[in-house]
């Protein structure tokens, strides 16, 4: 009997924001023709969408590594027998969430991460749905004297009002899972960058992380903070991915905001995230 032959792999926009869903292909099983469509779509899109998959964790990181290495983080639960997977939890008991609110992975590093690539594990019956941005259209998108005035600034990155002992989490009942929390976090990078694949100039600030300007205050640098923040989040900017089972979603750190939705109060949701290694901003 003739084997049966895979469907074709076709990419399709996940909405009028940008993103890409591609179907036709098994992670598990890619071959090249099907990465270098997953990495192009990646590149082009900054987010990737593919359903209806079943991978191992050991699958997981086999995928992972295809695009380069893979950056351990230093502050979620890792999964003992995986530490490269990072384990993004929430028990039914629970109130707070990880990864609520808009920002972007690692920013607060000297080399931020150039992606990652989150699996579903464990899933609410509705909600929890991720949200991104595309945060090169949404610089495309401003006043040309504004882009030249961002393009000459750099921006202040840190973790430790999050992470840290005195941050965000400390006083939460996610607190007690976290790891690193004396870890001291900080860099400094262009306000705008030219992304190293697509050649497209990204806004890379965003409100979870970045304090303000270099040379200002903070209190300098709100105004023009608030602006930015308030340009990216116009509802049409906005793409949504729906979660079900077999759900997997790369996205690229470099050129995306995203913020986890916490609208499921008494029920868990489990997902395992791998970071995937950047290179040096510019």
């Amino acid at each position: 009997m003739a084997t049966p032959l895979a469907p074709p792999l076709e990419i399709a926009p996940l909405g009028p924001a940008g993103g890409s869903e591609i179907t036709g292909i098994d992670i598990a099983r890619l071959d090249e023709d099907g990465f270098r469509a997953i990495r192009n779509a990646l590149s082009n899109t900054g987010v990737v969408v593919v359903r209806d998959q079943d991978i191992s964790p050991e699958q997981h990181i086999v995928f992972a590594r295809r695009f380069g290495g893979i950056d351990l983080n230093n502050y979620f639960p890792i999964d003992s027998a995986y530490p490269e997977i990072a384990l993004v939890r929430k028990e039914k008991d629970q109130t707070t969430n990880i990864g609520g609110g808009w920002h972007t992975d690692h920013s607060y590093d000297a080399v931020p991460a150039m992606g990652s690539v989150l699996v579903a594990r464990e899933l609410p019956p509705s909600g929890g749905d991720t949200l991104f941005i595309d945060m090169a259209a949404v610089f495309a998108s401003l006043p040309g004297q504004l882009k030249d005035e961002l393009r000459a600034l750099g921006a202040v990155h840190s973790a430790d009002h999050i992470y840290g002992e005195s941050g965000y989490y400390a006083s939460t009942d996610q607190g007690g899972s976290l790891r690193g929390q004396a870890i001291s976090a900080g860099a400094v990078h262009p306000a705008v960058i030219r992304h190293p694949d697509s050649g497209r100039e990204v806004l890379y600030v965003n409100p979870a992380f970045t304090l303000r300007f270099e040379g200002m205050t903070r209190e300098e640098s709100l105004p023009l903070l608030g602006r930015l923040y308030a340009a990216a989040t116009r509802p049409e900017n906005v793409i949504r991915v729906r979660w079900r089972p077999g759900t997997v979603i790369i996205w690229d750190n470099r050129s995306t905001w995203h913020t986890a939705e916490n609208d499921y109060q008494g029920h868990a949701r489990t997902m395992h995230r791998i970071t995937l290694t950047g290179v040096a901003l510019s």
